[in-house]
């Protein structure tokens, strides 16, 4: 049997070896592997800073930080979540490894552009990291806004820049996934025969790209008006604060769909396999992946109806607020539909995948609740908003980039990893944070304002319960990502095809080799068929 050498021990060009082969490499899937590893470190330092917040907050008054670097860590454990962990984790990692070999090609139509935006993404991180130590790191929260950001002496300046650089990255992301579906997939493989996963990269991609330029410019506005103050956004010089509202929910909400459309495209790649059983509703879920993309665009200001705006605003974006959670609750019931009378294999990434989608559920039903303006205006910048946010994100991306990562490990690494301490992980994970966030919930109902150092004492049990959470959580995900790591020093164990998958990825060895295929790929009429997958597990088990 031939031995075909993978992607890890075959340099991307034969001049190049040892780092230089990885740091100057075309190859999508050595970038997809570099996104992981920074990924990874931002989500993990990210991690450790939200639990210093919630230790803070464990207890009434001043515990162990100030006001100030309070302040400056809530900001930097949301820049870092948002810009540099949940909006391009699941396209940059998982999308440059397997979008090209899901749609059967060698790589991604600009495998340049590819490099040089994970060389951006890097940048984006180090000159934020480079804001701490410079006048002190901006404490107006993730959103900079104004009047504050542009009046305040710390360093709002750099981190804008640092954003900014990182949406660039965001932006050739998706320009090079758009033009390697429409230009590089399989000569004979239709629309109709694209894998869910890619769709959902596909809708996303049209988001990073119209949407991104919006809050690129915003930022850039914000550096003016620090530098030159022309008034743009200044009341005293005839501005608008609420404009830069506008702005910046212009792209912040559709940007809510770049981090979740692609979760939901790993979900719908997982809850098919592991029910031996194919997806209910294809079509549904392709049209309500560009329903979400189209309609999520349209909903921004439900975010501002605090702010002023008119009663006939504010009724059309609540109305187009209900609108769009139509095509999310379509791909709710297309799970649920597929799991109904599958032969289900308890897997880590089925387990993750029905907590994504119990969390993400509750996330959306509580938007509704922010949604409609006459609850919203109730609890509006409580921590009830904070409970919904992290339901919808973490909950969501959070979890579908766990659920991710162990199903595509094998194929990724070629190794397989230890299912009990993935259960372990995945149960502290789920508990530490229903236990973390239901109690913000209530908090918010009680009137607990969001983003305060301090709180009054009937706020105090709910916190305190909150911070228990957290650890879990912190434990959780700490041994999920340990476990993964430990197999690295294990031989190569995993087949070609460990779940009985049916996309293209698992007709290719584990690891990939340098141009993903040794044999062409075989793309079946619909990318779902278990036919093959269930009579030969009947054989299996039949020991023929």
């Amino acid at each position: 049997m031939e031995v075909v050498n993978s992607f890890f021990v075959t340099p991307s060009s034969s001049r190049l070896k040892g780092i230089w082969s990885w740091l100057l490499t075309t190859d999508h899937k050595r970038i997809g592997l570099m996104y992981l590893y920074s990924i990874l470190f931002w989500f993990l330092l990210a991690v450790l800073l939200g639990g210093f917040i919630r230790l803070e907050l464990m207890f009434p008054g001043e515990t162990f930080i100030s006001p100030e670097v309070y302040n400056s860590l809530f900001t930097l454990h949301g820049v870092i979540m948002i810009f540099l962990f949940i909006i391009p984790a699941l396209p940059a990692v998982f999308g440059n490894f397997f979008l090209p070999i899901q749609i059967g090609t060698d790589d991604v139509f600009f495998p340049k552009l590819n490099l040089l935006s994970w060389y951006l993404y890097m940048a984006g991180g180090i000159i934020a990291v480079i804001s701490l130590f410079s006048d002190g790191f901006p404490d107006t929260g993730w959103t900079f806004y104004v009047p504050f950001s542009i009046s305040t002496n710390t360093n709002v300046s750099t981190a804008v820049f640092a954003a900014f650089v990182l949406g660039m990255a965001s932006m050739l992301t998706g320009l090079n996934f758009i033009t390697t579906i429409h230009r590089m997939r399989k000569k004979n493989m239709g629309w109709m025969q694209i894998p869910l996963f890619t769709w959902s990269l596909y809708a996303t991609s049209w988001v990073q790209l119209l949407a991104t330029p919006v809050v690129s410019i915003t930022l850039l506005l914000v550096m003016i008006e620090r530098y030159i103050g022309v008034g743009l956004f200044d009341p005293a010089k005839g501005g608008d604060p609420i404009l830069y509202q506008h702005l910046f929910w212009m792209y912040s909400h559709p940007a809510v769909y770049i981090m979740i459309l692609p979760g939901m495209g790993v979900i719908s790649e997982i809850i098919p396999v592991f029910s031996r059983k194919s997806i209910f509703g294809y079509k549904a879920i392709v049209a309500s992946s560009m329903a979400i993309a189209v309609a999520g665009s349209l909903v921004w200001a439900h975010h501002m109806y605090t702010s002023g705006m008119s009663d006939t605003a504010v009724f059309v974006f609540s109305l187009l607020t209900f609108v769009v959670a139509i095509p999310s609750a379509i791909k709710v019931f297309s799970w649920v539909a597929t799991l109904y009378k599958g032969s289900i294999q308890m897997a880590p990434p089925l387990f993750l995948s029905l907590c994504f989608i119990y969390l993400f559920s509750v996330g959306g039903l509580t938007g509704l609740v922010l949604g409609a303006a006459g609850t919203d205006i109730y609890v509006h910048d409580t921590h009830f908003v904070v409970a919904h946010f992290h339901f919808t994100m973490f909950g969501g991306t959070g979890f579908a980039f766990f659920a991710a990562l162990y199903y595509w490990w094998p194929k990724m690494f070629g190794r397989m990893y230890d299912f009990k301490k993935a259960y372990i992980g995945a149960i502290l994970l789920t508990g530490g944070f229903m236990f973390h966030y239901v109690p913000m919930f209530i908090l918010g109902l009680q009137g607990m304002p969001r983003l305060y150092f301090d709180y009054l004492p009937q706020y105090a049990k709910g916190n305190f319960f909150a911070g228990f959470g957290a650890a879990f959580m912190i434990i959780g995900i700490f041994l999920l990502v340990i476990n993964l790591l430990l197999t690295l020093r294990k031989p190569m164990d995993a087949s070609s095809d460990p779940w009985g998958g049916t996309t293209l990825e698992w007709q290719t060895p584990s690891p990939p080799p340098l141009h993903n295929f040794v044999k062409e790929p075989v793309v079946l009429d619909y990318p779902y068929d278990f036919t093959g997958v269930v009579k030969k597990y009947a054989k299996n088990t039949k020991g023929e």
